[in-house]
């Protein structure tokens, strides 16, 4: 039995890291397939030398960030990135004013309507942005032209484009609390609803909510088709824009628009780990 147990763990081991080689290898080829394209724009908007004739010797040689400080100086970047960001605020308001009441109370009243709701949520995968926006703007031009003038005419669209991530972002925030018994003790202390959903749900969704927020405004950050049919000088139509008079600065600022985004994800990462170990407390 002694030479027989050695023998047998070794064997366990062996087919443990086998198991692990086919997960690690998929998660190596996903890192390069992801990375690669990053390395090779940071290469080009920071390094002034030629594809044709890089080497080993030029490899390293004429970095710089010439590209970034062009991009930054150009006249519609400073406009344009405030816009987008103001759009991503208003878009962020405009989501949780709608989907937090609207999930709460199909959650407490009608919980037999969540399969329509989920599906409804679900239909901007199916319409494609453009066809949504030319369906849109055939309706509103001749008969609301002053909405389609505001830059914040965007904001619908993008509240629409959110809500596949944003929505199921909230729901899973109140399957995961026990919603009726806050709002049953809630009611019986005596508070009106409106103290009851800042005070006593709220406090509890905060990480959904936080989840959701992020998520909406990477959608905003990165938005083109909607803003350029509507001829709306956002920051992801200027990065085109700039690109055909500057290769290297377009390149640069769809560098920093990709990190701006993965730090938002990153940060997203972070809150939602840390959410479940914070004990959630309703204040009345």
């Amino acid at each position: 039995m002694a030479d027989v147990t050695p023998s047998v763990s070794g064997a366990a081991v062996r087919r443990r890291r086998t198991a692990r080689l086919g997960p690690n290898l998929v998660l190596a080829a996903a890192a390069v397939f992801f990375l690669a394209p990053l390395l090779a724009m940071a290469r080009f908007a920071l390094q002034n030398v030629p594809v044709i004739f890089l080497g080993r010797s030029t490899l390293f040689k004429n970095y710089s960030f010439e590209a970034f400080a062009k991009a930054f100086h150009a006249p519609q970047f400073q406009g344009t990135l405030v816009l987008t960001l103001k759009l991503a605020a208003a878009t962020v308001l405009c989501t949780l004013a709608l989907l937090v009441p609207t999930a709460l109370y199909v959650h407490l009243r009608l919980p037999k309507a969540r399969g329509l709701v989920e599906f409804l949520t679900v239909l901007p995968y199916v319409v494609p942005p453009i066809a949504m926006v030319a369906g849109v703007a055939a309706f509103f031009r001749p008969n609301a032209r002053w909405f389609l003038n505001s830059n914040y005419a965007l904001v619908p669209f993008y509240v629409v484009l959110a809500l596949p991530f944003t929505y199921r972002a909230i729901d899973a925030g109140i399957r995961s609390i026990d919603v009726r018994t806050l709002v049953d003790a809630s009611r019986s202390l005596g508070a009106g609803w409106f103290t009851t959903m800042f005070r006593a749900l709220i406090p509890n969704l905060m990480t959904s909510i936080v989840s959701s927020s992020f998520l909406t405004a990477t959608v905003v950050m990165g938005e083109f088709t909607i803003a350029a049919t509507l001829s709306k000088a956002t920051f992801p139509v200027f990065t085109f824009q700039y690109q055909t008079s500057s290769a290297r600065g377009g390149v640069a600022l769809a560098l920093l628009a990709l990190v701006g985004t993965t730090m938002l994800l990153g940060m997203l990462t972070l809150l939602t780990r840390r959410g479940p170990r914070r004990r959630a407390v309703a204040r009345f």
